[in-house]
Order: structure tokens, then C-alpha cells, then sequence
């Protein structure tokens, strides 16, 4: 939350306030809880039904007895898509209800954590056509068993700082990179190294993992009018997925959760390869067009930066990876803001976030007034887990902080290449097939058992009779199939027949 005065708005600062590490007050949770069931159930239709009722019992008893409770799956689901929906700072939430949510909080080890994370990133590439996707491991207990994703972003490049100052990579990066150095990990030194996954389970002390490299799908930037563009040998990774943010939930707190989506193609044309605090190559590409970049009124970083944005948008789109261009979200922001203010009476929106860095005033978010509030669920801003982490004793003593490296790129290539083999598996587990029959005969029971036997191969599968299923979970299946037949003379058979 905005730490505002009458005096002073502080809504351009980056950071604007961390979650607390600490666990919250049992009367916090609670005052949560009954306002996430109360919107859950609303959106189901079923406000203050038996159920409702018999719900908001059950998590008030485990809270009162242990400070916390557990969410049903659908309603983790529901919560992820509505923090998305909530989210102020996102220009793309017009999307928010098609969120494939990975439940993860069965992982307990750094290892899991590392696969369910390649299952994230192979299901959200998908070979360059990009699918939004969130994936959740367990939550914060007593504030001191957290399961923390060291890394700002899943994929990131490192930089390393020479003894002359000069920084070889991201800028950005470069506290994380010494970090992950100190770890034991061990950098090309080039331009662009993927940094390797760090994370921690159960507030034990990190490991660290190396990517396997086809995992990674990486776009080189090429120009379709300057072929000199292509020289500069520069690139970007296709898939930007958010992992440090706190996911505030019904009261229940997920310190390890990853976002991603895909690129506006300003975050990487304007803001990653042209800050000044980035890769800063505004002048070099000016000087390559023979700008003249010694007086402002040439408007040469104007002529520059679109260029170059030209040629991210280029890049992405020739070699058919997931991208938009700020134009188009822009407008599709306006259709979502109408939309909400229709069914919400409003919609939370940062406009300094909003509004693109290029084209400004030439988009109609610039022009739209925009009120900034906050609602539970949300994505919450975290301190960097290596500033709060509490090494375990004889660990941290030295003033390196240096660990020991547990596990290395021999000891798990093996595993890795395995686990390779078997990422479609893995990911299916993930995704369910539910199939629902209606028989008077047996006869489509008996098909749906076969269909059923034969997803399972590649879903999660399930198999209900129509009367046993529950109607409200529809909105959150990724794949139903209804086998039904008539008898007699047309008519349904008994017990598919639903009634709401």
C-alpha cells in the first residue's frame, strides 16, 4: 500500500511498500478469509447457501486452531485469476480469466521446485505461442519455513561488474549475479548469460540450478530495414515471468509464486535494451542511422528508440513468438477498463504504470483519468530474498555468506535429462480432463470409462456421473467432455439432468 501523505504521492516510486515476513494475527487471517469466501461464493452464485455456511465453519475452526487454513484447489484458482484481475500496474488484464493455474503447494524440496518450474516454462512458451500461466508452491506458515524464488524474473541475464566499473549484461542484474557467484555458480562472462534458478523450500538455505538450454527460448533482434541491426548481435528471451511477488490470498500468504504472460514490446524496446541503467544502446543504434545525437532538437533518441522497437516487433513476429505492441494493448486496456467499470463499478489502475514509455499522449489510456485502489486477492512486492534470508548456523558466518553448494550440473544432468523426457507427462498431471457421463443403460458409463482410461495417458483424467458433479467447478475446467445418450423415445437419461 501507498505510503501517501496530504502532502506528498508517492505513486511513481517502484517499490511502493514490501509484504511483511512475518505470519499475520489470527484475527487478520480471519477478517480475510470470510472476505475472499464471501467473493468466492459470489461468483459462483451461491452467497450464504449451506454450503457457503458449512465452508466459512470449516476455515474459521482450522484458523482459530492453527492460524491458518488450506484452500480448495478451485479456490486457489479463482484467487490467482482475481489477483491478476486486481493487479493496478497491468496493462494486459483483459486477460485475466484464461490463467492456467499450476497448483504446486505439494512440492516440498528445492528439486521439485526446480521441475515444476520447467513444466512452467515449457507449458508457457509452447514453442513460442505464449499462454499466460501462474504456478503456486506451498504457503507461509510462521514466517520462518518460507519457500522463497530468489530470482526477480524465471529468466533473466547476468551482469558482471569489472574492477574498472564497466558492467559486462544487465545492469539490473548485477547484485543478483554476485549472489548467485557466491552460491558457487560460475558465469561465461559474456553478454548474455542466463542466470540460473535459485530457490529455497521451508526457509532451509538455497540451491541453485542451471537451465537446460532448450528450455529456454531466446528471439535475436534483427532489423527489417537495417541490416547492420542484426550485427549488433543483441537478443531477448521469449518469456517474461514475474517470480518474486508475494501472492496475498484469503489471508493465506504464497512467498513462491511465478507470473508470466508475454511482452509489450516497449518493456523490451524502450525500457531493457535503451535505460540508461539497461543496455543503454540509444546512442549507438542514433550513431548507426547517422543521427545527429549532439543536439536534443534532432529528436535522434525519439528516432532512435522507435527503430529499435521496429525491430523487436519485427524479431518476435517473424519467428512466430508471442508479442504486443503497446498500440494495440493499450486499446485493449480501454476495452477491459469499460468493461470493469460495467461489472465492478471500476477498475484499479496505476496510470503512471498504465500509460506506455513511448507514444504517450497518441494512446487513449494517456487520455483516460484512472482511479488507483487495492483489493485482496493481489500480487504483493517482497523484499529480495537474499536480504531476508536467515542463513542456518555456520552458514552464513563469513562475510561472504557463502553456502554449500548442494547440488551441481553433473549431479542432476542425469536427472534433468530424464526429467526432459518426461516434461509432457509431468505437465499433464498438471492439466485435468474431466468426463462427465449420463446413462439409463450403463452404455456411456462404460464409454466414458474407456475415454477416461484412454485421457490418462495424457491428462490428469477424472470421471464423475452427471448427478454427482458439482456444476459450479465448470467455469474452471481445462478440458470436459459429457458422453450422454437418449433412450426410449428421446428421452434424457435421469441422471444427467442438472438443475441449478
Amino acid at each position: 500500500i501507498l505510503s501517501c501523505s496530504k502532502a506528498t504521492c508517492m505513486s511513481s516510486v517502484m517499490n511502493f511498500g514490501t509484504a511483511a515476513v512475518e505470519a499475520r494475527k489470527t484475527e487478520v487471517v480471519l477478517e480475510h478469509a470470510k472476505d475472499f469466501l464471501d467473493q468466492y461464493f459470489t461468483s459462483i452464485k451461491r452467497l450464504s447457501c449451506a454450503a457457503h455456511e458449512s465452508r466459512w465453519k470449516q476455515v474459521r475452526q482450522s484458523i482459530e486452531s492453527t492460524g491458518h487454513y488450506q484452500l480448495t484447489e478451485t479456490e486457489l484458482i479463482y484467487g490467482a485469476k482475481l489477483a491478476w484481475r486486481n493487479s493496478s500496474r497491468c496493462i494486459g488484464r483483459i486477460q485475466w480469466s484464461k490463467l492456467q493455474v499450476f497448483d504446486c503447494r505439494y512440492v516440498t524440496t528445492t528439486s521439485g521446485m526446480f521441475e515444476a518450474i520447467c513444466n512452467h516454462i515449457k507449458y508457457a512458451t509452447n514453442k513460442g505461442n505464449l499462454r499466460s500461466a501462474i504456478t503456486i508452491f506451498p504457503q507461509r506458515t510462521d514466517g520462518r519455513h518460507d519457500y522463497r524464488i530468489w530470482n526477480a524474473q524465471l529468466i533473466s541475464y547476468a551482469g558482471y561488474k569489472q574492477a574498472d566499473g564497466k558492467i559486462i549484461g544487465d545492469p539490473m542484474n548485477v547484485e543478483f549475479t554476485e549472489v548467485c557467484m557466491k552460491l558457487g555458480w560460475k558465469g561465461k562472462g559474456t553478454e548474455w548469460d542466463i542466470l540460473p534458478l535459485v530457490v529455497s523450500a521451508n526457509g532451509h538455505d538455497p540451491d541453485y540450478f542451471d537451465y537446460p538450454p532448450e528450455l529456454i527460448l531466446e528471439v535475436p533482434l534483427s532489423h527489417p530495414k537495417y541490416e547492420w541491426f542484426g550485427e549488433m548481435n543483441l537478443r531477448w528471451y521469449a518469456l517474461p515471468a514475474v517470480s518474486s511477488m508475494l501472492f496475498d490470498v484469503g489471508g493465506i500468504q504464497f512467498t513462491a509464486t511465478t507470473f508470466s504472460g508475454w511482452y509489450m514490446s516497449t518493456e523490451i524496446g524502450c525500457r531493457n535494451l535503451c535505460d540508461t541503467n539497461r543496455r543503454n544502446i540509444l546512442e549507438t543504434v542514433a550513431l548507426k542511422m547517422n543521427l545527429d545525437t549532439r543536439t536534443p532538437t534532432s529528436l535522434w533518441k525519439d528516432k532512435a528508440v522507435v527503430e529499435v522497437n521496429i525491430a523487436v516487433l519485427h524479431s518476435y513476429q517473424s519467428r512466430n513468438v508471442t508479442i504486443v505492441d503497446h498500440h494495440t494493448a493499450s486499446e485493449s486496456f480501454m476495452k477491459h477498463f469499460e468493461n470493469e467499470s460495467k461489472l465492478r463499478n471500476g477498475c484499479p489502475a496505476d496510470w503512471i504504470w498504465i500509460v506506455p514509455p513511448l507514444s504517450g499522449s497518441i494512446t487513449p489510456v494517456f487520455h483516460q483519468e484512472m482511479a488507483l485502489y487495492y483489493l485482496k486477492p493481489s500480487f504483493e512486492y517482497q523484499d529480495p530474498a537474499w536480504r531476508t534470508h536467515i542463513w542456518k548456523k555456520g552458514r552464513g558466518d563469513g562475510k561472504s555468506k557463502k553456502p554449500r553448494r548442494k547440488f551441481n550440473f553433473k549431479q542432476i544432468a542425469r536427472a534433468v535429462k530424464f526429467t526432459s523426457k518426461l516434461f509432457g507427462r509431468a505437465l499433464s498431471k498438471r492439466i485435468k480432463a474431466t468426463v462427465l457421463y449420463a446413462t439409463e443403460t450403463g452404455k456411456s458409463e462404460q464409454y466414458a470409462k474407456q475415454l477416461c482410461e484412454l485421457l490418462g495417458h495424457a491428462f490428469n483424467a477424472q470421471i464423475y456421473c452427471m448427478s454427482d458433479y458439482d456444476i459450479s467447478s465448470i467455469e474452471h475446467e481445462a478440458l470436459l467432455i459429457v458422453v450422454a445418450s437418449t433412450f426410449g423415445n428421446g428421452d434424457p437419461p435421469e441422471n444427467g439432468e442438472v438443475s441449478r
